[in-house]
């Protein structure tokens, strides 16, 4: 098996892996990170949502062998330092109920915000559209969001 090397969470790591084998799988099975959710593993749910090189992306279709030298950013490594803001705003407007598929949106509502300082309504919506919530909490989702940026815009929390 051949050995793949890549950033995770700020750290570089080596992982012997078929080449075909889907980063969810790595990250959760070889290498004890389960933030990233296995959801519908067809990159349509959002439940494992990371960050591949500072973009959004889909772990469960990401092949491991497409990664050497790359970084990934999971919900792990965004708050290493301290709440990142986004996390913070999660938790005042209370908008996890089961919380599965949460760290996914917060690491797509990141993305969201390096793109978009001050997204309105329409581009939160656009934006989280593809990430999905079975306990329906869009409307605390979108104003946690809000607040993020306003957290962000202020200088306010780590990240």
């Amino acid at each position: 098996m051949p050995a793949h090397q890549f950033i995770l969470n700020g750290q570089t790591v080596s992982v012997e892996a078929p080449e075909d084998l889907s980063l969810l799988w790595v990250l959760r099975d070889v290498l004890g990170v389960t933030g990233p959710k296995y959801g519908c593993g067809v990159g349509v749910c959002g439940a494992c949502t990371s960050h591949l090189d500072g973009e959004a992306f889909r772990p469960c279709i990401q092949p491991v062998g497409g990664l050497s030298g790359r970084e990934v950013v999971t919900i792990e490594g965004l708050g290493a330092q301290g709440l990142h803001p986004v996390q913070q705003a999660w938790m005042d407007e209370d908008v996890a109920q089961c919380g599965f598929c949460q760290p996914g949106q917060i690491m797509a509502a990141v993305a969201l915000l390096k793109r978009n300082a001050q997204p309105s309504d329409a581009d939160i919506d656009a934006a989280m559209s593809d990430n999905v919530c079975r306990c329906g909490t869009y409307v605390r989702i979108r104003a946690a969001i809000k607040r993020a940026a306003l957290l962000l815009r202020s200088g306010a929390g780590g990240g």
